[in-house]
């Protein structure tokens, strides 16, 4: 389901700045709890600063092509770090981040990943599917960071799976905005769980899991790379190797 693409074509899209301010305003990922629709219910994800922090992964700066995987900010204290799918990292080439990204539009700016945390076996170039998280660091624009900007949601690990339920929020390769679904993930595995979600096709890679404390509880990846269909996707259980990768990113 979730192969990487790498961005092609030729389509400029604009870099709209942002102030700094929104990010004092900026509430967490909608409430899971209280998601849109019926629980495993996939709709489109509304605009603004509920969804800002999440978006999807390019190979250029100037977004030529297509997007092919999701990330979301999460909090640091330089205030420049992201999460997604290690498999999303495993290109050699640049990438950039575009949160907030809506029908050709950055309209919180385009954000250059200078550094990669990858963990276990991914950074040996001998992939895990029970070690598929990540983190990059991003360049400042402007002399900000993009948790100013946007705000950055908790990374918490620990978390019992379907505990509460959660809402993913992703990219899908042939969209151009946000699908969002809130339901309770399962068990697949002690080490990986599963929730049911329809649409999340290829270019979801990364979507954060955020339960309604504004926790991200997974990251879409994992099993068979975030599954095979596009009705059910996986995550890695976020226990002492993620914590441990965090920690590695915070330090930079």
């Amino acid at each position: 389901m979730n192969a990487i693409r790498r961005p092609h074509g030729n389509r400029r899209l604009a870099f709209l700045g942002a102030l700094v301010l929104l990010a004092v305003t900026t509430s967490s990922v909608a409430a899971a709890d209280g998601g849109s629709g019926p629980l495993g219910a996939t709709v489109q994800a509304e605009a603004g600063l509920d969804n800002a922090r999440i978006g999807p992964l390019f190979g250029s700066s100037a977004l030529e092509g297509g997007h092919f995987c999701t990330a979301s900010v999460v909090h640091s204290e330089r205030g420049n770090l992201i999460v997604t799918a290690a498999h999303c990292l495993m290109s050699k080439g640049a990438l950039w981040f575009a949160p907030g990204y809506r029908d050709g539009k950055a309209p919180y700016g385009v954000w250059k990943v200078t550094k990669t945390f990858l963990g276990g076996g991914w950074s040996s170039g001998d992939p895990d599917e029970n070690s598929d998280v990540a983190f990059a660091a991003l360049e400042s624009v402007g002399g900000a960071n993009v948790e100013d900007i946007v705000g950055g949601n908790k990374f918490v690990t620990g978390r019992k799976t379907g505990a509460t339920a959660v809402t993913v929020t992703g990219y899908p390769n042939s969209e151009e905005s946000p699908i969002t679904c809130t339901n309770k993930p399962t068990a697949q595995t002690p080490t990986q769980q599963r929730i049911e979600c329809p649409e999340f096709t290829g270019g979801t890679s990364g979507s954060p899991w955020v339960n309604s404390d504004g926790e991200v509880v997974g990251i879409l990846g994992g099993h068979e790379q975030g599954g095979s269909t596009s009705d059910i996707s996986y995550s890695v259980v976020l226990g002492s190797e993620a914590a441990a990768l965090y920690r590695t990113a915070l330090r930079g």
